[in-house]
Order: structure tokens, then C-alpha cells, then sequence
């Protein structure tokens, strides 16, 4: 259960609607989804997460289906549910195959490991790897 309620169009204020009505145009859809109907208790927040995200997802020097997959990846290691399902879904929108997905869990679950191993090891940095 969320910790505020998801606002409907006819229980958020003008401009939340209005944040509504551009993610509806510029993801060409009737949905919008219930981060954005959370987010739309803080208008001003709502709106510069939006902004943000467009921003920040729009192609770039880094491939769309790229921008996702690691989104997936910082969403298993923050464990965030929501953003792993909606990125996930994202990521298959923009091409992921199943055989895409199955190689980035175990490029994430490596990581994990070796990230914890270095961490509990406590292994100094080569100097060679600083810039």
C-alpha cells in the first residue's frame, strides 16, 4: 500500500493533470502509471521528476534500450520492486530479449558478489585504475 494515495485525474489538482496529460502525449498512451500518481501529492516534485527523467532517458550518447538496462540494474541493487518491474517492461519495449535479460541478471548478481567480496576485503584500489 502506498504511503500517500494515487491520485486519479479527478482527484489531482490542475497541475498534476496537466504533468498527467504530457506523460499521456509523449509516451503516446491512456496510462499513467501510480509513481507518477504518488508523485502527484508534491505537484512541484512531480513535475521536476518528469522533467528530470525526460531529460536524462531521452537518447543520447548512451542507447535508449542502454538507459534501461541500467536502470534495471541500479533498481535490483537499490531493491526498488516497482522500478526493476516498470524499467524491466521499459527495457522489452526498446528490445530486450529474453536472452538480454537473463545476461544482465548475471552481469548483476557478479557484481553483487564481487562488490561485497572487495568491500568485505577491504582491497585498496590500483593505482592504475585512478584517474
Amino acid at each position: 500500500m502506498a504511503t500517500l494515495p494515487l491520485l486519479d485525474d479527478d482527484t489531482a489538482g490542475a497541475e498534476a493533470r496537466a504533468v498527467f496529460d504530457d506523460i499521456r502525449a509523449k509516451r503516446q498512451t491512456d496510462y499513467v502509471n501510480n509513481f507518477w500518481r504518488a508523485l502527484a501529492n508534491d505537484p512541484a516534485q512531480l513535475q521536476q521528476v518528469w522533467d528530470r527523467l525526460q531529460r536524462v532517458m531521452a537518447p543520447g550518447a548512451l542507447d535508449p534500450l542502454v538507459k534501461e538496462l541500467i536502470y534495471v540494474a541500479v533498481s535490483v541493487a537499490n531493491g526498488c520492486d516497482y522500478c526493476i518491474h516498470s524499467h524491466s517492461a521499459a527495457a522489452k519495449a526498446k528490445g530486450m530479449t529474453p536472452e538480454m535479460h537473463a545476461e544482465l541478471l548475471a552481469v548483476i548478481a557478479m557484481a553483487s558478489q564481487t562488490n561485497a567480496l572487495a568491500t568485505a576485503l577491504q582491497v585498496p584500489t590500483d593505482d592504475r585504475f585512478k584517474s
